[in-house]
């Protein structure tokens, strides 16, 4: 994994301090030609890793690198998925039967709606888990895509369940299918590596919040520093910066404190800040550049 990671929380109005700036960010990104302008600035500063949602206006993202593979070489996605207002807005305009046929690769149609079917009718969750991540990574077709994340909705959901099996079909899955290492997103992240335990998943890659506030550390940042200095896992750090209540490089340095985690996942919409965090993180890790870890 790369050092920085380019996420998409800023183009689609996410923010975690202010509904206003969230609004208008939105606004702002309407047009995809915006986010794939932002994008170009990451990547001419040495970001080639887009961790993104499995949101539909990505589908128009992906849909511009494939056609213009020559510009973006290295160029990888880090899908999230589900991306959970898509299915319930598809199933409103097109029905259970259409949405599946606008999310299923089109060449699997007929076997996924089978393989769907057999899941509802004998309550087959793995044929339902599989058919769901299928239709979620029709959009990156073609393109690199090494990690392919479970998003924190569906994570702690199955945390709260204890269906600890549901994280061995995905990372099964993902593995088997789209030759992808199985990452996890979790605001609980003591809890999720207890689970994975369990599952059978070694060495997972989980990405949770750590920030030197705490923000959003749900268990508090003592459990998570316990889990930093005493689990074998790979940590992507997200909410660095506490949306904007650290200031970026007090926020970066505490990040290098913890020498365990391999990456840092970040969301910015000007090109000052994308640089000012990338010069920030070549300086304080003493990098000539944004280098691949092994």
């Amino acid at each position: 994994m790369d050092r920085l990671l380019f996420g998409d929380n800023q183009f689609f109005g996410v923010n975690h301090m202010s509904e206003e700036k969230a609004r208008a960010q939105a606004i702002r990104f309407e047009d995809t030609s915006a986010i794939i302008d932002v994008l170009d600035i990451a990547y001419a500063e040495g970001v080639r890793t887009f961790m993104c949602t499995t949101h539909e206006r990505i589908a128009e993202v992906c849909d511009h690198v494939r056609s213009n593979g020559d510009r973006y070489p290295g160029f990888t996605f880090f899908p999230c998925m589900p991306y959970a207002h898509k299915y319930a807005n598809a199933v409103s305009e097109y029905g259970m039967l259409g949405a599946l046929r606008e999310f299923v690769p089109d060449e699997g149609f007929i076997n996924a709606a089978m393989r769907g079917s057999r899941a509802l009718a004998t309550k087959d969750i793995e044929g339902l888990v599989t058919l769901l991540i299928d239709a979620e990574m029709k959009m990156f077709r073609d393109l690199s895509t090494p990690v392919i994340f479970l998003q924190n909705v569906v994570v702690d959901l199955l945390l709260g369940l204890g269906f600890d099996e549901a994280f061995r079909i995905f990372a099964d899955h993902v593995r088997h299918r789209y030759g992808a290492e199985p990452g996890f997103i979790t605001m609980n992240l003591p809890s999720l590596l207890d689970s994975l335990d369990r599952a059978g998943i070694a060495n997972p890659i989980v990405c949770s919040n750590f920030n030197k506030l705490a923000f959003r550390v749900s268990g508090g940042i003592d459990a998570y520093s316990r889990a930093l200095a005493e689990r074998q896992f790979r940590p992507i750090a997200m909410s660095v910066f506490a949306s904007g209540a650290i200031p970026a490089r007090e926020a970066l340095e505490w990040v290098h404190e913890q020498p365990a985690i391999e990456s840092i996942v970040f969301g910015a919409s000007s090109a000052a800040n994308i640089r000012s965090t990338v010069g920030l993180v070549k300086e304080i890790w003493d990098e000539a550049s944004v280098p691949v870890l092994a």
